[in-house]
This record gives C-alpha cells, sequence and structure tokens, in this order.
C-alpha cells in the first residue's frame, strides 16, 4: 500500500502544490490534500493556534487537523528561501515547530529545509532528502523532480495567461480549459493584490474575487504580472525583505504607474506585521497616482459577508462614476 502524504490546502499550497504534487505522485506517493476552508476548520485552527498569530496561519493549523488522522505524513517543509534574495514570513519559518509543538497525535512531519541562499543545487538536494525519507533510489528521485520541475514550470506560465492558481491546478490535474474561465464583460479591470493564500482561498477572503467577477468586473491578481515587470517596478533603495510582501508591493508600483487597470483592492490580514508596511507603502504610492482608485479591505476570523459586499459595490460604483466623468470630459 502506497504511503498517504498530507498537504495542507492553505499558504504554500497555492504556489507550490503542482510541483509538490507531480513530484510524490511520480514516486508512487498518494497525495491527500485537505480541501477547501470551512467555518468549523477555521474555529479549529483558531482554538489551537498562538492567539497572536495571523489568521492564515490560525487557518494553517486548522487544515492539519483535518488532515491530521487520515495520513501516514504530514508535508511541512521549512520555506526559507527561493529566490536568493528575499525570505518568507518568520512565521513561514518556524511553522514546522509550531505545528508540531501546538498539535498532538500526528503522524511524522516532513519538515525539510528548502533554502536558495545555500547553492545553486539546494533544491535538488532538499527533494532528494524528501524521496530518501520513503527509502527510494537517487535516480528514481531525480525523474521526480523534473517532471515536478517541469509542472511548476507549467503552472506559471498559466497563471501568466491569466488564470488564478485554482484555474492553473484545474488545468493541471483535471483537465480544465486553459483560457481564463472568467471573460471580460465591462470595461473595468480591477487588480486584487494581496498574498496568494488570503486571495485565492475564497472562505477566507469572504469570495472578494468572485465578488467583483459577478459584478462584471475583470479581476487579475500579481500572480499575472511576469516577474520581469515586477522586479523593474521596484522603487525603494533596496527590496522588500519578505517575498510575498516584495512580490505585491511591487504589483502595486508597476499598476500605478502603467494605468492598465481601474481600481486597485489590498487584501490584508490583520495582525500580520509585514503587511501593515506594505499596505501603508501602497497607500503613499496611491496619492501620486489618483487616478486609480485603491482601497484596503483587512480581513480576520471575525470578518463578515456583508461588511465586505457593502464596501465592494461602494467602491465599484464610484470607480465607475469616475471613468464616466473622465470619458465625458475627453468628449468635450
Amino acid at each position: 500500500m502506497a504511503a498517504r502524504v498530507g498537504i495542507p490546502s492553505s499558504l504554500f499550497y497555492y504556489v507550490h502544490f503542482p510541483m509538490w504534487q507531480t513530484f510524490f505522485s511520480e514516486l508512487g506517493i498518494e497525495v491527500v490534500v485537505s480541501g477547501q476552508t470551512t467555518k468549523n476548520l477555521l474555529d479549529a485552527g483558531v482554538k489551537e493556534a498562538l492567539a497572536d498569530a495571523c489568521v492564515p496561519v490560525k487557518l494553517f493549523f486548522g487544515h492539519v487537523i483535518s488532515l491530521k488522522d487520515k495520513v501516514d505524513y504530514l508535508f511541512v517543509p521549512r520555506m526559507v528561501c527561493l529566490n536568493r534574495k528575499t525570505i518568507y514570513c518568520p512565521k513561514f519559518l518556524g511553522l514546522p515547530d509550531m505545528i508540531r509543538h501546538g498539535l498532538s497525535g500526528l503522524p511524522p512531519l516532513i519538515d525539510v529545509q528548502m533554502d536558495n541562499r545555500e547553492g545553486f543545487a539546494a533544491q535538488w538536494k532538499a527533494y532528494l532528502q524528501i524521496g530518501s525519507i520513503f527509502g527510494l533510489g537517487r535516480l528514481k528521485i531525480l525523474r521526480a523532480y523534473i517532471k515536478a520541475t517541469g509542472s511548476a514550470r507549467r503552472f506559471k506560465s498559466l497563471l501568466l495567461e491569466g488564470l488564478s492558481p485554482p484555474e492553473a491546478m484545474d488545468v493541471l490535474f483535471k483537465g480544465g480549459s486553459a483560457s481564463p474561465a472568467v471573460k471580460k464583460r465591462s470595461g473595468l479591470v480591477f487588480a486584487v493584490l494581496g498574498y496568494p493564500y488570503e486571495v485565492h482561498d475564497p472562505f477566507i477572503s469572504v469570495g472578494l474575487v468572485n465578488k467583483l467577477q459577478k459584478m462584471g468586473i475583470t479581476v487579475i491578481t500579481m500572480e499575472n504580472l511576469s516577474p520581469g515587470k515586477l522586479s523593474r517596478a521596484n522603487i525603494l533603495e533596496k527590496k522588500m525583505f519578505w517575498t510575498f510582501s516584495d512580490i505585491a508591493l511591487n504589483a502595486a508600483y508597476h499598476l500605478f504607474k502603467a494605468g492598465t487597470v481601474d481600481g486597485i483592492i489590498h487584501l490584508t490580514a490583520f495582525g500580520c506585521g509585514p503587511d501593515s508596511m506594505v499596505d501603508k507603502l501602497m497607500e503613499i504610492s496611491s496619492k501620486d497616482y489618483p487616478e486609480t482608485p485603491f482601497m484596503s479591505v483587512t480581513i480576520d476570523e471575525h470578518t463578515g459577508d456583508a461588511g465586505i459586499s457593502t464596501r465592494l459595490e461602494a467602491f465599484v460604483d464610484m470607480v465607475k462614476r469616475k471613468k464616466e466623468a473622465r470619458e465625458r470630459l475627453c468628449q468635450r
């Protein structure tokens, strides 16, 4: 019987799951994911996680709890740095330790450290270590790793074509359409910026992206922007220290300067230290580009649907009125 590895569908899931899924499958290991976020799952995580943890970390605890009795191993890698320039949030670095010491009755954790600053082959060595846990040979692990990196490249290319991470995963693993599921139905295009595990989790984001799409808004996220554009957009003296923060902030800088969207919404989690800095820098930048309206939406475990819907409807209405007024002036 194949070993079963549990992967919580939270945090890095929205960025690296295609690579992880392919790697384990090629090794003959069954992957079990925790599935969609629910209120019960979030409540379970809130109960067990540290009180001062941000809601995404609390949510991760809930996903782990839903998996721990169904699998032989839990995959919670210690993600440090993958681009050799920035590191992930300190809470992510300590995530395996928080899970191991915060929950009881866990199966063995696969908490291999991934830090590309350790050398050119650092990532391959990490995956070699993962495969070795199951007693597999080096050649088989190498073949699985090559397949996995190919899956990761395909995933990124689908994102650059305009798909969201869940849509791209459907294309890779379920035979979904390679065309963006949301067609442009009006002249309005919004950018929803924020960490992928917040923006693309429909429960914790209170369905923000879906709400906008139902209003006829075309939505793009930072995953749809090329890394080249983002790296050139940085106007700070140095890079933002944290990986996701750096991407989100540069996405805002690029979109403000390019003027290709009608509005920008920053989705941020209450209690996130790095995000509080990112949000302020976005707000400051927005004052230099008043033609692109900007709004911040803060979420936590108590965020309600009605409040988010009201704010979005008001923002969309304001943007429409502003665009119509600008078009009338241009016609004179």
